[in-house]
């Protein structure tokens, strides 16, 4: 499905090497920004208190956070439990305080405004148990990267398949180093997003190397550069309506979708967009640089080949 069709083909090779330069140093300041600044780890990495409140009646997640908030929380989770009557609350540690102490204190707080609230559950999160989910979010990223790969080696030519796992590295480190420099919280939901960034990435690489290597079968004299330009220019109607719909999709979540739900919606942002940038001037541009060609995806038949003489 198309709504327009661009019947002039866009230059978009022309301007490949300012821009993966940009690109270049966007990637390795992002990298800095890892290694010198780190992640803001939330209380499911860093571990903390988890109570269970249950309510008579139906409660607004937002009526217990400001609640909590007015005890000069700042770093802390409340979410629906199972029903709308049931809130599950995590809480950093503080010093001098332990797990009893905290709830009591959120309970009086919640009690004020509701006196229908009650303490199901309340248990301590070690660090240990952080640290756990944070070496098995890290495997998962690491068993998806390789899927990702071995699928690439078996998809495209290796120049097609280098290009597309460069550039979906380049997606997911310059996410990360948003966080990084900003210092938004890093929980298990961004860490979904990230995932989820990764597949989508993927899927635009591929569609935009896939109309590179039909192209190339049918435009058997046209210079390379020209060949990715086309099959850019022809994809754009695709891309934009994909991603559109996605972003629109996404932005109601950044907005309406509450604190929970914010920093995995601005991963999913961050991704997306640099998604398209990343296919279209990263990866066909390196694949450009690695000296693809026609003779590297279509094979050219033997003159001694009787299958040949018999289609002749």
């Amino acid at each position: 499905m198309e709504f327009f069709r661009i019947h002039r083909t866009i230059p978009f090779m022309r301007h490949a090497l300012v821009l993966n330069l940009i690109s270049l140093i966007t990637f390795v300041a992002a990298v800095v920004f890892i290694i010198v600044r780190g992640f803001h780890l939330s209380i499911e990495f860093t571990g903390g208190t988890v109570m269970e409140v249950h309510y008579q009646q139906a409660v607004q997640v937002d009526d217990v956070r400001n609640s909590i908030q007015g005890l000069g929380y700042t770093d802390f989770q409340v979410q629906n439990f199972g029903t709308s009557q049931d809130i599950m609350i995590r809480l950093p540690s503080r010093e001098g305080e332990d797990a009893g102490q905290q709830s009591e204190k959120v309970m009086q707080a919640l009690q004020q405004a509701h006196a229908d609230a009650e303490l199901r559950r309340v248990e301590f999160v070690g660090p240990q148990v952080g640290q756990e989910l944070l070496h098995n979010g890290l495997m998962a990223l690491l068993f998806v990267v390789c899927g990702i790969l071995i699928y690439l080696g078996f998809r495209f030519e290796w120049k097609l398949a280098l290009a597309c796992a460069i550039a979906n590295l380049h997606d997911v480190v310059i996410i990360l180093g948003f966080f990084a420099l900003f210092q938004w919280e890093f929980s298990l939901s961004v860490l979904a997003g990230v995932l989820a960034v990764l597949g989508y990435s993927v899927n635009e690489s591929v569609v935009v190397m896939d109309r590179i290597r039909e192209n190339f079968r049918k435009q058997r004299k046209m210079p390379v550069s020209e060949i990715i330009d086309l099959s850019i220019t022809q994809n754009i109607s695709r891309t934009i309506i994909t991603h559109g719909s996605t972003q629109m999709m996404v932005m109601s979540m950044f907005f309406f979708g509450g604190p929970t739900l914010h920093n995995f919606s601005l991963a999913l942002t961050i991704g997306i967009w640099f998604g398209i940038y990343s296919s279209v001037f990263v990866a066909a541009a390196i694949a450009m640089w690695l000296g693809i060609k026609r003779e590297d995806l279509v094979k050219p038949v033997k003159k001694d080949d009787p299958s040949a003489e018999l289609m002749g």
